[in-house]
């Protein structure tokens, strides 16, 4: 009984000894005291927290402008529909109807529809631009890896600290 007594108090120093060596290593650079390292590791956690909260409100923020910068695309593609419509109908309208008292009023049509064929064009090709430029990068942002791997490296750290503080407390218990 009292070799078991013995080798378990040498496990427990050896073990202590451990957690003091990479307590010491990653949590106060090497530096010291107990509570100097308590303090450093703590500091390092409150970051980690605030690390981990901006970037979920970052990811939020930015998954919001993309919703917004598609739903912006979307109605501004119906715009253009419309809008291209219109200056087809138009046009028809100034070819079709010469007739009626002269061409000033054809040739007007025909003048506004031009004029908003160019300008549904140009809309298009800056809505196709806002999305392969804003809506497609942004998306993969949100998507990508580096907020995740800050909140996953966050999420890992607690949980290691959290085993390391289990373990400390059943080594001083036992």
């Amino acid at each position: 009984m009292e070799a078991i007594r013995k080798q378990a108090t040498r496990l427990r120093e050896q073990v202590a000894r451990q957690q003091q060596a990479v307590l010491k290593q990653f949590g106060a650079g090497g530096y010291g005291s107990d509570l100097v390292t308590d303090e450093a590791e703590m500091q390092q956690h409150h970051k980690l927290e605030r690390l981990y909260i901006s970037t979920r409100a970052a990811k939020h923020f930015q998954r919001d402008i993309v919703r917004g910068v598609e739903g912006y695309i979307v109605t501004g593609s119906k715009q253009v529909e419309i809008g291209t419509k219109l200056s087809e109908d138009s046009r028809k309208y100034g070819a079709e109807n010469t007739c009626t008292s002269g061409t000033t009023l054809s040739k007007a049509a025909l003048g506004f529809s031009r004029a908003r064929a160019q300008m549904e064009k140009e809309r298009g090709n800056l809505l196709k631009a806002l999305g392969t430029q804003v809506a497609e990068p942004l998306r993969a942002m949100v998507m990508g890896a580096p907020l995740e791997d800050a909140r996953h490296l966050a999420q890992r750290y607690d949980r290691m600290r959290q085993e390391a503080e289990a373990q400390v407390f059943s080594c001083f218990t036992v």
